[in-house]
């Protein structure tokens, strides 16, 4: 039984209690700030609200519209997709609120736990240390989108909201580094959690945090290896990691998606009673979706190689333009609806899922591509990750979303391995080998470590295509410093448009447009400016 199922929402309830002024007597008809922390209840309460404000299912897929992955065709992913955000877009805004009333209740919580004396101090010790992960999971986003921003250690008065400052990046990250660390002694390991706490924060947990924090700065990769081989090979003290027997069904099959070892952290969900459904707009018109609010573009499609190992560019990789989705990489069917591409319904029956305009010969006129159109896909695909047969209507999925995947150690610890000049045949055994077998590769030219090969690139593609749709791929891009390569010029859409705005017969979905000078980081929203004059505004952008 997943802890979600307890889970109540009482933030209101806790930053009123927070709120009321002292007392010499506490009323007796509701809780106030001298009783409420005492009750046990209360306390879990507390904690499982803060669990369920760690991340939504909007911010994990709405990030692959703001990289090269994907193109949304309307609203704010739109703007900052095409380089004409300002500090007035709603998104930075709302971000940047959501992630501080996190910390807001996290510091709340923190402030008052010790009031509670009848929990044992060691559970005490444990609950903090969750909720300092959460604190430093969102401190750690607020800086990875605008660089310098407040650190909020405590909880702050309205007065205090008014001028404090911006900290320097380089102090959020060593903030969010040491949270981690305090946290890690006093939280459990995976393996000792029983199964009425599946999806509490683990030792685990804040190590691969910590290995994708450190991976971000760039110049610490001999700290990442140190950290992804904790979970790599002392599985003992830190839980028990590997990677799922079936690629799909770790995202699809509920079972495996809430169960599998490879889940690091995740997105606790439980059908009827949390929920998401953004599905509903990522899938087919003809297998029930509504409209197409985010396509994958033809540059992801273009990134899955094929079976031999070889990009579709490459001499000899037998890939054929007009039949271009055979013998691919099979996390391209896992992740992409193509053209002609087979849907597998939750009953096990079949449908052919037509695309190119005009191929359908049951429903002509119901072509899943419509240039200019949100009704369907602007890109000529759609998504089939996270498709979850048990959906109950409209695609409402109980499944968990997943935040940390033991994949992503084994890419943090390939990419850091090569940075340091580490790259061997055992470590890519353990690493990209062993993503490809899973996935379903059996040529030796896929599977076998390539040698003088551009091993950089290798593991950057692997990286995108094993965890596409995760909401990773701008992180990536703009770590590397490529965005303004790869966000620069139009997102396409799959080759077989009768419009004539396309490249040599693709789509041209958008044209996009990212200023190195400005777009690695987001604007400090001009609300926030103005209640605090003290937050200055990051280059490039206007108050």
């Amino acid at each position: 039984m997943k802890f979600l199922k307890k889970l109540l929402i009482v933030s209101v309830a806790i930053v009123a209690v927070s709120g009321c002024k002292k007392l010499d007597i506490a009323p007796t008809d509701r809780f106030s700030d001298l009783t409420f922390w005492k009750v046990d209840a209360n306390v879990y309460n507390a904690l499982y609200n803060n669990y369920g404000l760690i991340y939504n299912s909007a911010l994990v897929f709405n990030a692959e519209a703001i990289s090269d992955n994907a193109y949304s065709p309307s609203g704010d992913l739109n703007i900052i997709a095409s380089g004409n955000a300002t500090s007035l877009t709603a998104k930075f805004e709302g971000d940047w609120g959501f992630y501080y009333s996190t910390i807001k209740s996290c510091n709340i919580f923190l402030k008052n736990v010790d009031q509670n004396t009848t929990l044992p101090a060691a559970t005490i010790a444990r609950l903090k240390a969750e909720t300092r992960f959460i604190r430093a999971f969102e401190h750690f986003n607020l800086t990875k989108w605008y660089g310098d921003v407040p650190i909020m250690d405590h909880d702050g008065t309205p007065e205090e909201a008014q001028v404090v400052p911006r900290s320097p990046k380089a102090t959020v990250v060593k903030f969010v580094l040491d949270e981690l660390e305090a946290a890690i002694p006093d939280l459990p390991s995976k393996d000792a959690l029983p199964e009425a706490e599946n999806g509490r924060i683990t030792k685990g947990a804040a190590l691969a945090l910590e290995a994708r924090v450190l991976l971000y700065q760039g110049d610490r990769m001999a700290d990442v290896v140190a950290i992804c081989e904790k979970l790599m090979n002392d599985q003992g003290t830190n839980g028990t990691y590997s990677l799922a027997g079936n690629y799909s069904a770790l995202f699809s099959d509920p079972i495996v998606n809430n169960t599998s070892n490879e889940s690091i952290l995740s997105l606790q969900y439980v059908p009827t009673i949390r929920t998401w459904n953004d599905f509903w707009d990522f899938a087919p018109r003809t297998v029930g979706g509504r409209v197409s609010s985010m396509a994958p573009t033809q540059e992801l499609v273009n990134d899955y190689i094929m079976l031999n190992g070889k990009g579709i560019t490459e001499s000899g990789s037998g890939y054929v333009e007009s039949n271009p989705y055979v013998n691919r990489d099979p996390r391209l069917t896992a992740t992409v609806v193509y053209d002609r591409y087979t849907w597998v319904n939750a009953n096990n029956s079949t449908k052919t899922i037509y695309i190119k305009p005009g191929t359908d010969p049951v429903q002509p006129g119901l072509d899943e591509y419509s240039a200019g159109s949100q009704a369907a896909s602007p890109t000529g695909y759609y998504w089939r990750k996270y498709f979850d047969p048990s959906a109950l209507a409209n695609f409402v999925s109980g499944n968990n979303l997943h935040l940390i995947r033991y994949a992503e150690i084994l890419l943090d610890y390939a990419e850091a391995k090569q940075s340091l000049g580490q790259m061997d045949a055992t470590v890519w055994n353990k690493t990209i080998g062993a993503l490809r077998a899973r996935a379903g590769f059996t040529d030796a030219g896929a599977l076998t470590y390539p040698g003088a090969a551009d091993m950089t690139n290798i593991i950057r593609r692997e990286r995108r295509v094993e965890l596409a749709m995760e909401g990773l791929r701008t992180d990536d891009i703009r770590r590397w410093k490529i965005a303004e390569t790869v966000m620069n010029g139009y997102a396409h859409g799959a080759k077989f448009s009768s419009d004539q705005s396309t490249d040599n017969g693709y789509i041209r979905a958008q044209s996009r447009k990212f200023n190195a000078q400005r777009d690695y980081l987001w604007a400090i929203p001009a609300n926030e400016i103005n209640k605090n004059g003290n937050l200055g505004q990051n280059p490039g952008y206007t108050n």
